[in-house]
């Protein structure tokens, strides 16, 4: 039974490939045959280039990032509200960094405003705060951070080439189908009048 499905199978392949010489089939036939294997092949190729690029556009700028925070210094602030986290904290495992109002001192006045803090922190915690030369708060790139970021910008880079094939396979179904219907509307204008009788 396995044999004669796979010979099934394997038949039907080749029909849609238009490897079954047969001799109707017309060649936009056997393009749109080829469409699909051709993106996936395509799609295996120029997936790694991808993603090798969109992780080296994210490490450029992870790298002016971690410049850019070279320039920070830090101050202690108080925590004027608590942080939202989970009822179980799993010793630190299970939290996340959350924005949260605070107040802390920088150039000798004193400042209120959202700084980020782990989740399930008390207010009146004191936390360190980074700043920037203009004195805003600002989160630093952690290494974790920055690996994710590289991972999510190669997906995406591979996302995005894989909706540019679809798209142009698309186009190109389309394009061939309307050549199609222009041959054959071709083909029944020079064989209806035979049918019908009139030359």
């Amino acid at each position: 039974m396995d044999g004669v499905a796979s010979t099934a199978l394997w038949t039907k392949l080749n029909r849609r490939l238009g490897l079954d010489h047969n001799p109707l089939r017309r060649r936009s036939d056997r393009i749109a045959g080829w469409l699909l294997p051709a993106m996936l092949a395509a799609l295996l190729v120029l997936g790694p280039v991808a993603a090798l690029l969109g992780g080296r556009w994210a490490q450029a700028h992870d790298e002016a990032a971690w410049q850019a925070q070279r320039s920070w210094h830090h101050v202690p602030a108080i925590l004027l509200t608590s942080t939202p986290g989970p009822m179980f904290p799993d010793g630190g495992a299970n939290s996340w960094s959350v924005w949260t109002s605070a107040r802390w001192t920088a150039g000798g006045r004193m400042h209120v405003g959202k700084v980020p803090a782990m989740s399930h922190t008390r207010a009146g915690t004191v936390v360190t705060v980074w700043l920037d030369r203009a004195g805003r708060p600002r989160m630093p790139l952690t290494a974790a951070a920055a690996s994710n970021r590289v991972l999510t910008a190669a997906g995406m880079a591979v996302a995005a080439l894989a909706v540019v094939l679809a798209v142009l396979a698309v186009i190109a179904h389309w394009a061939l189908n309307r050549r199609r219907l222009a041959s054959w509307e071709a083909a029944w204008l020079s064989v209806g009048p035979q049918w019908s009788g009139r030359r």
